[in-house]
């Protein structure tokens, strides 16, 4: 059910000129050690400017909105949620266009994932996105990221985390470095 969702979603972006990568669960597995995940999470590389796009792809392609309002919701929190009505997958599409993210989307680990091209959010990404959300599980999978991925280009994620905590007064480039230090 993943492998189609991913399919669909890379060639409806695609199609439509919408940048985007995988990131969340979905990315882990590709660069970090197997777990349980229930949803896809999708960062586009648009502003909430194409919502009249993406809510065009979610319909085309069957996937339900999953909140009354999308507008409104969009315009609060920057994300669209919706689910894939046959599997019951929940898809968080994700509006950004911060300078941070358009340098992500130029470096993505494009996969062949069935007959489809499937763009993930690198490495050095990924361990970004997740030291952001610094949940537990995130942290862990920071670790896991870190350990597969031993090369990972240390200065670019310090040099975002520390421009992001700055700019939000969270100290993200500690948080990274506590977690590096467990992985060596």
């Amino acid at each position: 059910m993943f492998e189609r969702l991913l399919e669909q979603i890379a060639v409806e972006f695609k199609s439509r000129s919408i940048p985007y990568l995988i990131v969340g669960g979905q990315a882990v597995l590709v660069h970090g050690e197997p777990r349980l995940t229930r949803d896809i999470d999708v960062t586009l590389g648009v502003s909430v400017d194409r919502l009249d796009d993406l809510l065009a792809i979610v319909k085309q392609a069957g996937w339900n909105v999953l909140v009354q309002s999308p507008r409104d919701f969009v315009q609060q929190t920057m994300v669209l949620p919706c689910e894939d009505s046959g599997s019951g997958v929940r898809l968080d599409f994700i509006f950004s266009h911060s300078s941070y993210e358009r340098q992500a989307m130029t470096r993505t680990t494009t996969l062949k994932v069935g007959q489809t091209d499937v763009r993930f959010a690198s490495p050095e990404d990924l361990v970004i996105h997740k030291v952001v959300a610094g949940r537990p599980r995130d942290i862990e999978d920071v670790r896991s990221v870190l350990l597969k991925n031993p090369q990972v280009d240390a200065t670019y994620i310090r040099r975002w985390l520390g421009e992001l905590g700055t700019a939000l007064n969270e100290p993200f480039v500690e948080r990274f470095e506590d977690v590096l230090k467990s992985a060596q």
